[in-house]
């Protein structure tokens, strides 16, 4: 049997926003392809919190949250350097899963609505012409109607289109690193803290099966400062912290060594490019010290696929699905990015955090306050 070539929309990047996309479409019952550099399962560098926002539209892409007795967080804790302690209550709170699990099961749900899958295949370019698109990959060539892109933080494609925050020089927005570890150990299960070190921050929640998510964002003078060792950068800026001395000394490391990303941007991005509509981290990160860039990627993930399907079905032209996927994008996420990038500001000088730790606890009200502006309602 001849493999399918042609389809109405290829998708590149099984993330949140990439499958989420793919099971929408194909459930309106669009012929979709999703390509996927990596083979599912796979770990990738992550905090592993979804606000609970998210929850009925996970649902209604066919995953039954609610029955897998996954850990419900309810709290928030932020610790200064000098180890000052902030706690908070989550107005709206969250839950605890690994990509690992959450993205696999999406897969599945994906090739259930018979989605075409290609795994381990990377996509090498996307060209526009006569009002469709060629995607060039590892697999062979593709021709689709619609393209949309869900490749994540930063991608050979950002660098192939020459996209502005690809190229910028190394600054205090696009330069950082991310290391992940699963661990097993002593903390509350309802419960998110936010440790602060020397130019970064570190995460802690439970996920599934009783582990925990440890995962941080630092700049890569940390780590060049130390040799390119993620060990001795631990030891020597993190365990100034004396709650992350204690985690990393006192907890079991599922992992023989980290999961880790480099040339991380909070930079501005665009939402369109060549004609590709752009979802989750591709369309635009907020830092994680805000906690919410899952449930941003399925938010996204759902408007794209709602303005495609108009598209599709004929209802809008090329131009209109463009412009109205921007605009609601926008109206949707470009407040809490702004306000994640002036949290952001606070926080890395250690004398600056230990202020503004100090400041916070005194003013529960602007803790709310920024909290509540980092995340959405339901959707």
């Amino acid at each position: 049997m001849t493999e399918k070539k042609t389809y109405d929309a290829c998708i590149i990047g099984g993330g949140l926003a990439g499958l989420s996309v793919a099971i929408q479409l194909a459930k309106h019952g669009y012929a979709v392809a999703l390509f996927e550099k990596e083979q599912f399962p796979f770990h990738k560098v992550c905090g592993e919190y979804i606000s609970l926002e998210s929850l009925d539209f996970i649902e209604t892409l066919g995953l039954p949250i609610s029955e897998m007795q996954l850990p419900v967080i309810k709290k928030l804790l932020v610790t200064a350097p000098n180890g000052n302690q902030l706690k908070q209550e989550l107005p709206l709170g969250g839950f605890g899963i690994s990509r690992y699990t959450l993205d696999n099961s999406l897969k599945e749900i994906a090739l259930s609505n018979n989605v075409a899958l290609f795994e381990n295949c990377k996509v090498i370019d996307v060209i526009f012409l006569h009002d469709e698109f060629l995607v060039q990959t590892a697999s062979g060539k593709f021709t689709c109607r619609i393209c949309c892109g869900s490749f994540g933080k930063r991608s050979n494609l950002d660098v192939k289109w020459g996209r502005p925050f690809a190229n910028l020089k190394p600054n205090k927005l696009n330069n950082y690193i991310g290391v992940k570890y699963h661990i097993k150990t002593s903390f509350p299960a309802d419960t998110i803290a936010l440790h602060n070190f020397k130019n970064g921050y570190c995460g802690i929640s439970k996920i599934e099966e009783d582990k925990y998510c440890l995962c941080y964002l630092t700049n890569a003078g940390n780590l060049k400062a130390n040799s390119n060792s993620i060990k001795d950068m631990e030891k020597n800026i993190l365990y100034k912290n004396p709650h992350l001395e204690n985690i990393f000394t006192n907890s079991e490391f599922l992992y023989q060594s980290p999961v880790t990303i480099s040339q991380v941007s909070f930079n501005k991005k665009n939402q369109v490019e060549n004609h590709v509509l752009l979802t989750g981290d591709a369309a635009g990160m907020i830092t994680p010290l805000c906690g919410n860039g899952m449930s941003m990627a399925l938010h996204a993930g759902k408007i794209a696929s709602g303005y495609i399907h108009e598209f599709l079905s004929g209802k809008i032209s090329r131009a209109e699905m463009e412009t109205a996927y921007t605009h609601q994008w926008s109206s949707t996420f470009s407040k809490r990015l702004q306000t994640g990038r002036r949290i952001q500001s606070l926080f890395g000088k250690v004398w600056i955090t230990n202020f503004f730790i100090a400041v916070m606890k005194k003013m529960p009200g602007l803790t709310r306050s920024l909290i509540k502006q980092t995340h959405g309602k339901p959707f």
